[in-house]
C-alpha cells in the first residue's frame, strides 16, 4: 500500500469516526429531551406492531421468571405469548 493509499483510508476512517461521534453525541441530546419523547408517546402504532413489542417484553419476562423458577408465572406469561402469536400470526398469511 502506497502512503498516498493509507493517508486516503486514514482520511476515510477519521471521517466516519467523527460522524459515529457526532451521531452518538446528537443521540445523547435527544434522548435527554422531553419533547422527543413527547414524540415517541403520539407515534401511532398498529396492531402488529404493538403485537411484537408486547411479544419481546413477554418473552424477557418469562426468562427472568424462568431463572427465578416462577414457575406459576410462566404459565401466565405462556398463555399471553399464545394469545400475542395469533395476533402476528394473522398478519403473516
Amino acid at each position: 500500500m502506497t502512503d498516498e493509499q493509507l493517508d486516503k483510508l486514514a482520511t476515510r476512517i477519521i471521517s466516519q469516526m467523527v460522524r459515529l461521534k457526532s451521531a452518538e453525541d446528537w443521540f445523547k441530546h435527544v434522548d435527554k429531551s422531553d419533547k422527543a419523547w413527547k414524540i415517541l408517546e403520539d407515534i401511532d402504532i398498529d396492531e402488529e406492531a404493538a403485537a411484537y413489542g408486547e411479544l419481546a417484553r413477554l418473552m424477557t419476562l418469562m426468562d427472568i421468571f424462568k431463572n427465578d423458577e416462577a414457575y406459576e408465572k410462566c404459565a401466565i406469561v405462556k398463555n399471553r405469548i399464545d394469545a400475542t402469536k395469533k395476533i402476528i400470526k394473522k398478519y403473516n398469511k
